[in-house]
């Protein structure tokens, strides 16, 4: 048993303050299990947002020593012995209160994405796709929507107004993973400039670095995907085509 100090955020959209909490841990915990004994021991009224507890849901999102983590991924061995453990909710999101936040934005986000439109079925009715284009899109699919990449990426973060116009990390990895798939015959290249706000992001690789299922989402997604924008409404060659195909 090792005694440590964890200090909670408690408060709601009107305000709040960190609260500290003295409480004892057992070997194998993980934040989250800390906390559920604050909230059956110490403080049953304290709000936090969790399901599957096996890294998979995203629900339990938080920043702990002020990085994004999930709680249930996040082991007090990690911490030194006597060091105080924050917990805090997503910045990014208005705090509904304690550690749960209103992640709706992401869900308007959701909705402005362009479905899949898959091109005609083969002569025998099938569709086929090269073994390296699936692999591709599998690493995109693990996304858990934990909404970390959101959290930590500062061009929302930092800038409340970008909000309109700014997908962030999570919806920049959904529009790659469209545009990169050989069967999809939507081009949302336009949107993903114009209304996403690709151009906005200056690759800092923050958003893949607290990815818990460790995607990629700069080098895989990002960057390929303003590749798609420039070669779209800058190269010569496709504008040359484009004024072409308007005069005839």
């Amino acid at each position: 048993m090792t005694d440590v100090t964890m200090r909670v955020w408690r408060g709601d959209a009107d305000g709040g303050d960190f609260r500290p909490y003295k409480i004892s841990t057992e070997g194998g915990e993980v934040v989250l299990d800390v906390i559920h004994r604050i909230q059956a021991e110490q403080s049953g009224d304290l709000a936090v947002r969790w399901n599957c507890k096996a890294g998979k849901c995203g629900s339990c999102s938080a920043e702990i020593n002020g990085k994004p983590r999930l709680m249930c991924m996040t082991k007090m061995s990690s911490f030194e012995e006597g060091q105080a453990i924050t917990v805090a909710p997503m910045r990014t999101f208005p705090i509904i209160r304690d550690l749960v936040t209103d992640v709706s934005f992401n869900f308007e986000v959701a909705k402005r994405v362009p479905a899949f439109k898959p091109k005609p079925r083969e002569a025998d009715g099938t569709h086929r796709m090269a073994q390296i284009d699936v692999e591709r899109g599998q690493e995109f699919r693990k996304c858990i929507e934990c909404y970390l990449c959101q959290d930590v990426c500062h061009v929302i973060r930092d800038h409340e107004e970008n909000k309109p116009q700014y997908a962030g990390p999570r919806f920049f990895l959904r529009y790659a993973e469209l545009e990169m798939h050989p069967l999809d015959t939507n081009d949302r290249r336009t949107i993903v400039r114009e209304q996403a706000g690709v151009g906005l992001c200056n690759i800092t690789k923050c958003c893949t670095d607290v990815c818990p299922e460790h995607i990629k989402i700069t080098d895989n997604a990002i960057i390929p995907l303003k590749e798609r924008v420039v070669d779209r409404h800058y190269d010569p060659v496709a504008w040359l085509g484009r004024k072409i195909r308007r005069r005839s």
